[in-house]
């Protein structure tokens, strides 16, 4: 005799336990299925949160290595790697903890295994038949690899591997400069590694605003981390303990070769859909393996796709936002996520954030603006702390005044773009920040001047 739920999520990650999570504040009975043994998928186990506590404690050993000097300070600081990873690891475990909690204090059936779809209703977990009213796709997102370099966690390695290793490479070569590979290679970097950045694009961070593209470019630069844009790697040679990345220029020729202790491989993810039956009870995918939707819904009844397998960002926050408007929606309540309003961080030092459109995306649109800008350099807090590189830019339209987009390089930005989240999801004018009282000194007072600017007021520089 087969389990009925109201509703059955394949897939414990942010998207999945959070849509589970809601249904059982809900009242509805709900299963999360899982592979791994542990809750939280990739960003928990093996993404955003290891790697943050990773960024967190190297920038504590540069910073007291390399930057107490400079106020007054000395310290003698000793790295010892297995024991930082031991540490990024008790936090993943406390955390996977607490979201079992959670599902024992929601309801929630929590299956682990395989989930295959096997017609409508029904999902198979490991030879066991579950049936539901509802099923939620929520598999998320694998690495992108290259044909031509076998990723053994090793040598050659993914964010993954990345995560675990026990000592600092001499060199590291970083496949991608999008969001991972800076935020991984800047790990690293501080520790003592020598870091190349190798991106086929002609500049860093892709998508994002171009002139935060080239303030990071610098800062990095700065910071002793090396860049080949504009380049492609085509092959790798193994030499005794290391190796040797092939590359040429990324329209051809111009060969160049990079030594490497450690390659890394950061060149993008991709929908995790193999093997969940979709294609045997129809639900459409686009070519590179996305489930189309309408407001979640897939082409077949019944059946429900959120998170990374999914068009739009790979960000848990934007998965956690679908699963719980998608658990609201099967409740019978209005459920919605406003994709203007999705923040973008990358946790390096300096943090970079971004919400809405960039000027580029204005331009291209034909949609009128105006902007306001303005540099750590003459926020006082910033200053007091020693972190003054990058600024904040406000767009707001150039009839309304309306909002509609943030883009800041800086110390703590990770935290200051809610402001602007915020003002968005209340339609909020350039104005309106710029006529709110901010605490002096603080960080966020470069928000309001920066709001201030755009009219071409502000007082601070």
């Amino acid at each position: 005799m087969s389990d009925m739920y109201d509703v059955v999520i394949i897939g414990g990650g942010p998207g999945g336990y959070n849509c589970a999570i809601r249904c059982g504040q809900l009242g509805l009975k709900v299963a999360c299925i899982e592979t791994r043994k542990t809750l939280g998928g990739t960003c928990l186990n093996v993404g955003c949160i290891p790697s943050k506590a990773l960024l967190h404690a190297s920038e504590l050993y540069e910073t007291a290595s390399s930057d107490f000097e400079a106020m007054g300070m000395s310290a003698t600081v000793k790295a010892d790697i297995p024991k930082m990873i031991a540490a990024k690891s008790k936090t993943v475990d406390g955390l996977t903890q607490g979201i079992e909690f959670l599902f024992k204090k929601n309801k929630v059936d929590h299956i682990q295994g395989f989930g295959k779809i096997t017609g409508p209703g029904k999902v198979d977990v490991d030879g066991k038949e579950i049936q539901a009213k509802n099923i939620v796709i929520a598999t998320g997102s694998d690495v992108a690899t290259l044909p031509f370099l076998e990723i053994d966690e090793k040598t050659i390695v993914s964010s993954t591997g990345a995560l675990e290793l026990q000592k600092v490479p001499g060199k590291m070569v970083v496949i991608g400069g999008g969001v991972i590979g800076l935020e991984l290679g800047s790990v690293w970097r501080r520790m003592g590694a020598e870091v190349t950045v190798v991106e086929y694009l002609p500049n860093i961070l892709p998508g994002m605003d171009a002139e935060v593209q080239k303030q990071a470019l610098r800062t990095f630069k700065k910071q002793k981390m090396k860049f080949e844009l504009s380049r492609k790697a085509v092959g790798v040679e193994k030499s005794g303990k290391t190796m040797v990345l092939k590359t040429e220029a990324a329209e051809g020729g111009k060969a160049k070769d990079l030594e490497a202790d450690i390659i890394l491989v950061c060149i993008g993810r991709r929908p995790f859909t193999n093997g969940a039956g979709l294609e045997d009870v129809g639900v459409k995918m686009d070519k590179r393996g996305f489930i189309e939707t309408d407001h979640f819904k897939t082409n077949v009844d019944g059946i429900f796709a959120i998170g990374d397998c999914t068009h739009g960002p790979m960000l848990a926050h934007k998965a956690e936002e679908e699963g719980a408007a998608l658990a609201e929606i099967i409740a019978g309540k209005p459920g919605h996520v406003n994709y203007d309003a999705i923040p973008g961080v990358v946790y390096t030092f300096p943090e970079i954030a971004a919400v809405g459109k960039t000027e580029e995306e204005l331009k291209e649109a034909g949609v009128p603006y105006k902007k306001g800008k303005f540099p750590f350099t003459a926020n006082s807090r910033a200053r007091c702390n020693h972190a003054t590189d990058g600024f904040v830019k406000i767009l707001a339209h150039a009839e309304t005044d309306e909002i509609l987009g943030a883009h800041m390089i800086g110390a703590q930005v990770g935290d200051l773009i809610h402001e602007i989240c915020i003002a968005m999801e209340f339609k909020a004018s350039s104005e309106d920040i710029a006529r709110i009282c901010h605490a002096h000194p603080t960080v966020s007072e470069a928000v309001r001047q920066a709001a201030m600017d755009v009219e071409g007021w502000a007082m601070q520089m």
